[in-house]
């Protein structure tokens, strides 16, 4: 059985950026809503249940073929919910650089110009994104950075990609404090992330 992990920081910490009352809807309902909903579907796929969700995800396409459709249907969008929500609140704190750092500056220089750009590229794709979803920094299977968006909860891992960022575009995540304005939620959203939680996930991912 999965388990909702705790946030690392008070639910007020993110303030002004993200609110308290946002962090504790967003954690304790929307988390635990998709953690309950993967734990009720696998309980009859005792193996699978066994493994940690990031490895349910990178062999999704191998899973879905042999598991009944609505189990299926729920790894992805319970099981993508939940690995991608452990991830969100893994990359933010109260503290921490608000750009890149390390080795991933260089890559993220070498792939888009400048973080900057990156930065802006990132901004367009979460805003432009329709509907409900995710916005991406991951590594591909080549290898290459790629900033893309997904829909609902579909995660990277599901593409076999390895995702060092990730930001909640669902309304869930922003719509209490910044209501329809989701660039202003986007602005804000850089002054909580920790690029050294980011790094060494890069770090991780490239065997560094």
């Amino acid at each position: 059985m999965y388990t909702l992990p705790n946030l690392p920081y008070a639910y007020e910490a993110l303030e002004p950026h993200i609110d308290a009352e946002t962090m504790k809807i967003h954690h304790d309902k929307h988390h635990q809503a998709y953690l309950d909903k993967l734990n009720a579907a696998l309980e009859s796929q005792v193996e699978l249940a066994s493994l940690p969700v990031e490895d349910l995800l990178w062999q999704f396409e191998e899973h879905q073929a042999k598991l009944p459709a609505e189990v299926a249907t729920a790894l992805r969008n319970h099981g993508g919910g939940y690995a991608n929500h452990n991830l969100f609140w893994e990359i933010m704190s109260p503290e921490g650089p608000r750009q890149a750092v390390g080795e991933l500056t260089k890559a993220l220089d070498a792939t888009f110009g400048s973080f900057a750009d990156f930065q802006a590229k990132f901004v367009d794709v979460a805003t432009k994104h329709f509907g409900s979803g995710w916005a991406w920094l991951a590594i591909d299977q080549t290898g290459k950075l790629a900033v893309y968006s997904t829909s609902n909860q579909d995660s990277p891992l599901m593409q076999q990609h390895r995702p060092l960022l990730g930001v909640d575009v669902w309304e869930h995540a922003y719509y209490l404090k910044y209501q329809n304005r989701r660039p202003d939620y986007l602005a804000a959203i850089w002054q909580v992330l920790d690029w050294q939680k980011i790094e060494e996930r890069y770090l991780q991912a490239v065997g560094k």
